[in-house]
């Protein structure tokens, strides 16, 4: 192992495991190109910063509402409710901006912890095999057969009742457990898959001769490489739970008042749709059906760039 041409053929070994980044440029080089991808990340960035900062887009209080100003109309941006008021006489923007955050909250929260733990035991199951395969898979099969709208329902109606408080965080603890409960399993599979296409290449065999740890090895050179697969999942996610989380609201399950979200602004502007109010329909609506497309956009032209049989 000390001759220098075998040392030299496994650092090029080894360096060849970092082709993610020539395929990560390659990928926005052909999303940068795309009118309605540059589209789309434009409604996603301005809804991120609706909800990072709502005071830049109205200076009102959703909670102050005025029975007296009961269903305005819209006034547009000449009057002091531009998009009107809802029928308990609260202003249907500051909701609007306001109800943006635990919309998009819930959604990162529940992404970014299904997408740790599916990593983890995916990459876990596909580099070990044997029985901790076959447990984590079981475990995996058990929770895909469980519809996971019926599942939501269920235990958010046993648990109703439980008040965690009136935090940012804690409005939205009861749906963000349940939806993570069942939104990790598919991360899980696509690691699983690319750990084992990954484990036996070249460089990887070169790291574990060089006396690199198992840890070093999943870490460094094996979860790079099968990153990827998830990675252009992730923009779809989010927008599934924004549209879960929409349907809990509606059914008085999810994110519940006082707090505001689109979800329950769409349930009560349901009320009023054919009552001479639609537009408290409508501007939730519009807002919610605006987000999940753009992040369904950006999801569905990632994927396709980060798909080499695509190129």
């Amino acid at each position: 192992m000390s001759d220098p041409s075998v040392s030299a053929l496994i650092a090029e070994e080894t360096q060849s495991g970092v082709p993610s980044r020539s395929l990560w440029s390659e990928a926005f080089r052909t999303l940068r190109r795309r009118p309605d991808v540059i589209l789309a990340t434009i409604v996603a960035v301005f809804f991120l910063l609706v909800a990072l900062f709502p005071f830049l887009f109205t200076s009102k209080d959703p909670q102050r509402c005025d029975i007296a100003e009961s269903r305005l109309p819209p006034q547009w941006f000449g009057g002091e409710h531009p998009f009107g008021t809802n029928a308990y006489g609260c202003d249907v923007l500051a909701q609007l901006v306001h109800g943006t955050r635990p919309s998009l909250l819930l959604a990162f929260i529940v992404v970014g912890v299904s997408v740790l733990i599916g990593v983890t035991l995916g990459t876990v199951s596909g580099y070990y095999l044997g029985i901790v395969d076959a447990v984590v898979s079981r475990i995996v099969e058990v929770f895909l057969v469980i519809p996971l709208l019926l599942a939501a329902l269920l235990l958010l109606s046993l648990f109703r009742n439980i008040d965690l408080g009136d935090g940012p965080v804690s409005t939205i603890a009861q749906p963000a457990i349940v939806l993570t409960m069942f939104a990790w399993m598919g991360y899980t599979r696509y690691v699983r898959a690319s750990v084992l296409e990954t484990k036996n290449l070249d460089y990887v065999t070169a790291a574990r001769v060089l006396g690199a740890s198992d840890l070093r090895i999943m870490v460094r050179h094996v979860l790079p490489n099968a990153i990827g697969t998830v990675t252009a999942l992730v923009p779809t996610a989010i927008a599934a739970v924004i549209g879960t989380e929409a349907v809990l609201a509606f059914l008085g399950i999810g994110v519940r008042p006082p707090a505001v979200s689109w979800g329950i602004m769409i349930e009560e502007g349901s009320q009023w749709f054919t009552g001479g109010s639609e537009y408290l329909l409508l501007f939730p609506l519009g807002c919610l059906m605006a987000t999940v497309l753009a992040f369904v956009v950006i999801g569905d032209n990632l994927r396709d760039a980060l798909d080499p049989k695509l190129k």
